[in-house]
């Protein structure tokens, strides 16, 4: 019923019969010049402003902004900004501070909330879990079984659901977080780039356990599919570089990326199917480019302006790259001449070079009106 005889897993679907969408988006990932966009968005922080300024309620968002049809099928169960827990920490208020809450997050973080309301905002982490090898034993590692048959209970119903998409030819997608957010969840951001130093044998066995586990999950996966892109979640740099050196990316991180790829890639049901490698991070992305090129990186994303992130420029660097984001969240809030500035400068310029997908540079922010935001559309889809 499932593997390598379903259409699009043992073998590419023929153009010709594959979805149009689709299409589009591996010949986007092909870094085919003048091609239309692919029409998407990053994610939203503004709908209940949108709904006060009269946004339909009852509409569906590809419908009302004019996004692309589905074009990718994706696998997950294994994190993305925390790590895959199973079970997860038990949820719960710690201490009642008035206005704000000290809660335990399903990631074991002591988190620092508006009380009654713990998502839509950044909070305050106070606290996390891991803080040496007793702690990570105790309180993380068993957590991260990569044997608890519990992770692939339903595996052959969601290959089920997913089978008719794969079989049009949508791209199918391993998501999973990758190290630095993985170890940033586990230990804290601050204590992190102390234990590089003092417990180096902590963060190899952190990612020891991670890489077991997306072994064990990706393959699982991979005896019903192939994969065409692995995408990990990274969030590695801030706003002048990345938070971490080369030498640590490539002591602490690398040797474990490099493995699971090499694996991955030789349990392909279909061994010809290129294997995309994407990497998501905010902040200031592009000295880390190269680095991430040395395993391989072929698309990135989100590219956020307010840190320097120019792909009008970054696409002129590194043209073998597929780009995805790079439109001024700050932009879309100051009106209708100002994006019609951004657009100008650099859509043309991207559609003619290809492999750029646009999108906001993170969630649109609630500072984006309803008016500026269906204006920005209008400008993206004259590039559809």
């Amino acid at each position: 019923m499932f593997g390598k005889h379903v259409e699009g897993v043992g073998a590419m679907v023929p153009r010709e019969t594959m979805d149009p969408t689709a299409r589009l988006l591996r010949d986007t990932y092909a870094i085919t010049p003048s091609l239309p966009f692919v029409q998407r968005e990053f994610g939203f922080y503004s709908l209940e402003r949108w709904v006060e300024e009269g946004m339909p309620q009852d509409v569906n968002y590809r419908e009302l902004f004019g996004y692309s049809p589905q074009a990718e099928v994706s696998f997950g169960g294994l994190g993305w900004c925390e790590a895959a827990f199973l079970p997860a920490f038990e949820e719960k208020v710690l201490e009642d501070r008035g206005e704000h809450e000290l809660v335990q997050d399903h990631a074991g973080r002591h988190v620092l909330c508006f009380k009654g309301r713990r998502s839509g905002f950044m909070p305050e982490y106070v606290d996390h879990p891991v803080k040496d090898m007793h702690t990570w034993e105790e309180q993380c590692k068993w957590r991260l079984d990569p044997d608890d048959a519990r992770r692939f209970a339903d595996i052959e119903e969601k290959v089920k659901d997913k089978s008719p998409r794969i079989a049009k030819g949508m791209m199918v997608t391993q998501s999973l977080i990758g190290g630095y957010m993985y170890l940033r969840s586990l230990i804290g951001p601050g204590d992190l780039l102390y234990k590089f130093y003092d417990e180096p044998q902590l963060i190899h066995d952190c990612m020891q356990t991670w890489l077991a586990l997306a072994q064990a999950v990706i393959a699982k996966h991979q005896e019903y599919v192939t994969l065409d892109q692995i995408f990990i979640a990274e969030d590695i740099c801030y706003n002048h570089g990345s938070l971490i050196s080369p030498d640590m990316m490539r002591e602490f991180l690398f040797p474990y990326y490099q493995e699971l790829l090499a694996s991955t890639k030789a349990r392909q049901l279909d061994r010809s199917r290129h294997l995309y490698f994407q990497v998501d991070t905010d902040g200031n992305a592009p000295p880390v480019i190269p680095l991430y090129q040395e395993l391989g990186m072929d698309v990135m994303s989100p590219f956020e302006v307010a840190s320097g992130c120019d792909v009008v420029e970054i696409g002129r660097q590194y043209p073998e790259l597929v780009i995805s984001g790079g439109v001024d969240k700050r932009i879309l809030a100051e009106g209708k001449d100002a994006i019609d500035r951004m657009v100008d400068r650099i859509f043309p310029v991207m559609q003619a070079r290809g492999g750029y997908i646009p999108t906001c540079d993170h969630g649109v922010p609630a500072e984006v009106s309803y008016e500026n935001y269906l204006h920005y559309r209008k400008r993206a889809l004259e590039f559809a």
